[in-house]
């Protein structure tokens, strides 16, 4: 007995485990691929992106990020025709070539959210960032409420950590405090845009890092705040191509 629970403790401990930091990140989900001087972790898509990217960014020293849709169905991925109609819900607002999924009745479609994260792993990424995990925020087309958000983002969790990769909080900022022990750091949208970092700051006091981008403030109006609170900010263009990038303190020498 003894035996196998350090054997779990062990499997448990095994994936990336960011701590708090101010380093510069780098968000790349559109156009040809770029390594960044400074950057210590790179958030790219899953989809787009092959392995030798993945092993590029590990080249550099750095970690890497598998981006992946689990909340909103999109009508460009390959698996689109996977998931049952049933499911799918309202139009996303400002993204017209997504639809909401029903992730109260997310056993419809695990098995391609499954596949989905098995890919990121053979990819050999470090960790998967799971986008549009607060539809009930939202108007999805289902009844959806906060209970069903909390045991589908829990779900994915764990189908992460069982292929021994780290998880990210994609917003969701009102259920941090009930996820925050579920998910190894956070990945925030806007948070100084719209003053809402403080409720991310139980990553941070949970020893948890969290990376966040701003896409209109300027670094001066920002950058103070983020290393006052331990957050590693960066300025990012909408569409997220390499370029435009201004972090708020790029590494001299990233590290793994």
């Amino acid at each position: 007995m003894k035996a196998l629970l350090l054997t779990l403790l062990l499997a448990g401990a095994g994936h990336w485990q960011p701590a708090p930091t101010t380093d510069a990140w780098q968000w790349e989900l559109q156009g040809k691929f770029e390594l960044t001087p400074g950057a210590s972790v790179y958030e790219i898509d899953g989809f787009e992106y092959p392995a030798d990217d993945v092993k590029a960014i590990h080249g550099q020293g750095a970690k890497a990020i598998c981006y992946l849709d689990v909340g909103s169905w999109e009508e460009y991925r390959p698996d689109k025709e996977a998931f049952p109609k049933s499911v799918i819900g309202r139009r996303y607002e400002g993204f017209p070539d997504e639809r909401w999924l029903d992730i109260a009745a997310y056993e419809k479609f695990a098995p391609v959210i499954e596949k989905r994260i098995a890919m990121c792993a053979r990819k050999g990424f470090d960790a998967v960032e799971p986008d549009n995990v607060n539809g009930w925020e939202n108007r999805t087309g289902f009844p959806l409420t906060g209970a069903d958000q909390l045991r589908y983002n829990r779900w994915i969790a764990r189908q992460v950590h069982r292929r021994g990769m780290a998880v990210a909080l994609k917003n969701d900022s009102r259920q941090v405090r009930q996820l925050v022990g579920s998910f190894d750091f956070a990945v925030v949208e806007e948070c100084f845009q719209y003053e809402e970092c403080e409720l991310f700051s139980p990553f941070v006091e949970a020893g948890k890092a969290v990376f966040e981008a701003e896409y209109e403030l300027p670094t001066s109006k920002f950058c103070g705040r983020a290393e006052a609170l331990d957050f590693a900010a960066v300025r990012k263009g909408l569409e997220l191509f390499a370029r435009p990038w201004e972090a708020c303190h790029p590494s001299a020498e990233p590290t793994g």
